[in-house]
């Protein structure tokens, strides 16, 4: 541990230094935060209690919502209390703290997309077969190899980041501590993390990624097979939703890691923004607003509350 030697803290830097910013910044992020847990709790429990949604593709839907308010929540709250009380000094074992459960979810994630292409791609390609495959068992495990990979693959470059030492500078460009922020601050040459990082991303990563992307070659052959456009659209119509949340979560990592950070609120840090507060907010909205037995499920429950306070 000797990275808690020469220092003991960093300094978070965050988004903005004028006041009225900052003040105008909590605002806006309150809000957006907030709206996250609520969409995604409401996301979480109507999965949960109402069995018209007892299915293994909203199963995953529930693990989503689940991983985006885990993942918003590991940023959000420390940067709304930054913007409050103006303090921004982390120590650095919650900085690495930080790091291992941001990497945690958002590589969880990662997975779990993956494992909603093989879902949409066995029931769109296999659909007699579908309920034997995605069997409650089998979905199970999926979710068990989503977190477990996830918690691995973070604490595989947590516990490669105890071995850098930190002397100065201590500041962290960003809002939460990220790997390549830490990588450019350290006093110990962090060319092992990297090759790391190079290693897992090109095995592991690459593997994702296929995962991801390459049942939908599949599905769309499938689509395009179908003779009744009514069959096309509504085959089409269960996949979209993925799409454009696979689309927007690896769209938002990718510029992240193409666009040279700096030392001013840049557009790469609009894009950690977006990926790490405003993307949680989205998927609840793409899934809820494109789909109609959540909608309906909404209805239900709505309807249920509103006999509960008549009784009473």
């Amino acid at each position: 541990m000797r990275n808690l030697t020469e220092i003991s803290s960093f300094i978070l830097v965050g988004l903005s230094d004028h006041p009225r910013t900052m003040n105008g910044l909590f605002v806006l992020f309150l809000l957006i935060y907030l709206m996250t847990l609520i969409t995604n709790l409401l996301i979480f429990f109507l999965v949960l209690t109402d069995y018209h949604l007892h299915s293994p593709m909203y199963f995953f839907l529930a693990n989503l919502a689940f991983l985006d308010m885990s993942y918003s929540s590991v940023t959000a709250p420390r940067m709304l209390f930054d913007l409050v009380t103006k303090g921004r000094s982390i120590s650095i074992p919650a900085c690495i703290a930080q790091v291992f459960f941001y990497l945690s979810f958002v590589c969880s994630e990662l997975f779990l997309l993956s494992a909603m292409s093989y879902d949409r791609y066995i029931a769109i390609c296999h659909p007699l077969h579908y309920k034997l495959i995605m069997s409650w068992r089998a979905c199970a495990r999926m979710a068990s190899l989503v977190w477990g990979a996830g918690c691995t693959s973070a604490l595989v470059h947590t516990l490669f980041l105890l071995r850098l030492s930190f002397c100065g500078p201590t500041s962290i460009h960003n809002f939460f501590c990220d790997l390549p922020h830490l990588f450019q601050i350290s006093c110990t040459d962090s060319f092992i993390n990297m090759v790391v990082i190079f290693l897992q991303g090109g095995t592991l990563g690459l593997g994702v990624v296929l995962m991801t992307f390459l049942p939908y070659v599949y599905i769309f052959r499938t689509i395009i097979r179908i003779r009744y456009n009514t069959g096309k659209g509504k085959a089409f119509s269960t996949c979209t939703s993925h799409i454009t949340v696979v689309f927007i979560f690896y769209g938002s990592l990718i510029f992240i890691h193409l666009v040279p950070t700096s030392d001013m609120f840049s557009v790469n840090k609009l894009f950690i923004v977006t990926s790490a507060l405003i993307n949680p907010l989205l998927n609840p909205l793409i899934y809820s607003l494109r789909n109609k037995d959540l909608i309906e499920a909404l209805m239900r429950c709505f309807s249920q509350l509103k006999l509960i306070l008549i009784c009473y």
